[in-house]
């Protein structure tokens, strides 16, 4: 069994691997948008390669890694049926256009870099509390309440994204609904469920591993996802696709951005 160094080191050198093939892929199909299907299997192959390491698995190893799991196979697999042998998404798309006019080697690298690189970190680091139940001999002792609770908390968010997610693809599916906006369901009552649930699910894992060593590094892995989700890529980008529709407008006004609530009556 490793330390937590070594377990590190370990994540870090597996991720690499795996993003250098996607880059390959990404170059190929000429298509950064590939990163996006392979951001929740990035999560599951290290979980899963962590998990061989250990002669003998325990409960709480096994918990976090089914949680990792379902999420990681889930996600990719909605983000493959969707976004794959279409169009490159219209962020990656934005930051092509302008990084190809200078020459095609400054595009690689900075996408290389802005991309790749960058989300690779942004992984290790929301992977915490995957590194620490798989780096700790401690692991074996029994679940306290919070960690039960932490187990409740996941269940919520993987429901709010689960959920969030099919209301969604649902909606778009129906002609009928081209060009308008979604405001039912969960989306009623929050403007980014999924969003919500995903950064949810984190929480819950970071409460599964409080009380092992280096547990409280695990708290960076929920506070980076909200973070990023809710002030840089997530909500700040999407939200400035619909600014200016008045639909969009109203919507915005009655709807919390993040966390669900009644909406405000207009």
């Amino acid at each position: 069994m490793a330390d937590f160094s070594q377990i590190v080191a370990y994540s870090a050198l597996v991720l690499t691997l795996f993003l250098s093939g996607v880059v390959v892929i990404a170059l190929i199909r000429q298509n950064n948008g590939i990163m996006d299907i392979a951001y929740g299997s990035a999560f599951v192959l290290i979980a899963w390669s962590l998990f061989f390491l250990w002669p003998v698995w325990t409960e709480r190893q096994l918990i976090v890694l089914g949680c990792v799991t379902v999420w990681g196979i889930r996600l990719t697999t909605r983000i493959f049926l969707k976004n794959w042998g279409k169009a490159e998404d219209f962020r990656y798309h934005a930051w092509r256009e302008v990084w190809t006019k200078q020459g095609m080697l400054y595009f690689f690298f900075r996408s290389l870099g802005q991309i790749y690189l960058l989300q690779g970190v942004i992984i290790l680091i929301i992977s915490m509390p995957v590194l620490i139940v798989f780096s700790s001999r401690d692991a074996i002792l029994p679940l306290e309440w919070y960690n039960w609770a932490g187990v409740g908390i996941w269940c919520i968010g993987f429901f709010f994204e689960v959920v969030g997610d099919w209301q969604l693809d649902r909606f778009i599916r129906n002609p009928l609904n081209k060009g308008q906006i979604m405001t039912m369901g969960l989306w009623k009552y929050t403007r980014h469920p999924n969003y919500f649930g995903e950064a949810t699910m984190w929480w819950g894992l970071f409460m599964v591993v409080l009380g092992l060593p280096y547990a409280a590094l695990a708290v960076a892995s929920p506070l980076l996802i909200t973070f990023l989700l809710t002030k840089v890529s997530g909500i700040p980008m999407l939200e400035k696709h619909f600014a200016g529709r008045p639909d969009w407008e109203t919507y915005k006004a009655k709807t919390s951005t993040f966390f669900p609530r009644l909406p405000k009556r207009t």
